[in-house]
């Protein structure tokens, strides 16, 4: 909890977007309404950012049930198709693969990796529904989709205990970090694409915050609806817009600022943001 009172002022209450707010020792609100009202910013959806995250990762937690109905959750590999759904490729050795024949409910957890100290700031990702053992065009389509994301599985391709399993998602939760947090079912997320900018993301925030702190200051206060901003950090960026942590004396608050378009690939990420900036400036 260290990390999340110096985020957000604790003790204090905690808006939570889906159930209220978290109940807090003292009930003091924590967040800092804007003093001006932003103008409204478009946002990726639930399926969106999950089937970013998805693209980017190669590891993940599988959850199955155990003989006995109990869950057991393991490390694998995985590689995608093109509609999201996630490919893993498993041996009867690994209590997983077994579980799974028996009962192929399953979910899977994608992370982001931390960009500081806590965990729990970085994206993730749950994709809920069932494995299916693919066959004909699909499985050799499956398998290309592995080795491509785990090449050294090359090696052990044609060992006879391993099993591909293809995940058909039925349901999504999505959380950005703190007070981030989206559903979507499984057709929205089939239906959805990967954000074009997400592999620049990491570094696009890192550059931002490193090198132009009084850039995005400037945009808190003019743009963001916090004129009294003393700090203000990228925490997220896509290619509808970024989020701002901005810090103020009356506590902390997330504002989100849309780009004067949809950037549309990773290298148009640059003008996008300096545009914003003049804009905040002008």
């Amino acid at each position: 909890m260290g990390r999340l009172r110096a985020i957000l002022g604790y003790p204090n209450r905690v808006p939570s977007p889906a159930h209220g707010e978290h109940d807090v020792p003292d009930g003091t609100a924590v967040i800092a309404a804007p003093i001006v009202s932003p103008d409204d910013a478009p946002r990726l959806s639930a399926a969106e950012h999950a089937r970013t995250l998805v693209a980017a990762g190669r590891t993940a937690s599988l959850a199955t049930l155990a003989d006995d109905g109990a869950p057991w959750a393991s490390l694998v590999a995985y590689g995608a198709l093109d509609d999201g759904r996630p490919v893993v490729f498993v041996s009867r050795l690994a209590e997983h693969a077994r579980n799974l024949e028996r009962d192929p409910r399953a979910s899977l957890v994608v992370t982001e990796a931390p960009s500081g100290d806590d965990a729990l700031a970085a994206g993730r990702v749950t994709l809920a529904g069932v494995a299916e053992r693919p066959d004909g065009a699909l499985a050799g389509t499956a398998l290309e989709r592995y080795l491509a994301a785990v090449p050294t599985a090359r090696v052990y391709a044609e060992f006879r205990d391993f099993s591909l399993w293809v995940l058909r998602v039925e349901r999504v939760r999505w959380v950005g970090g703190y007070g981030r947090m989206a559903s979507a079912g499984g057709g929205a997320y089939a239906a959805a694409a990967p954000d074009v900018v997400g592999p620049a993301a990491p570094g696009a925030i890192a550059h931002l915050n490193a090198d132009h702190a009084d850039a995005l200051l400037a945009m808190a206060r003019t743009l963001g609806g916090h004129p009294d901003a003393t700090t203000a950090a990228c925490h997220a960026i896509d290619r509808l817009g970024l989020d701002l942590f901005v810090s103020t004396p009356r506590g902390s608050a997330f504002t989100r600022l849309a780009f004067a378009r949809p950037v549309t690939d990773p290298g148009g990420l640059r003008a996008a943001t300096v545009e914003l900036a003049r804009r905040a400036r002008g």
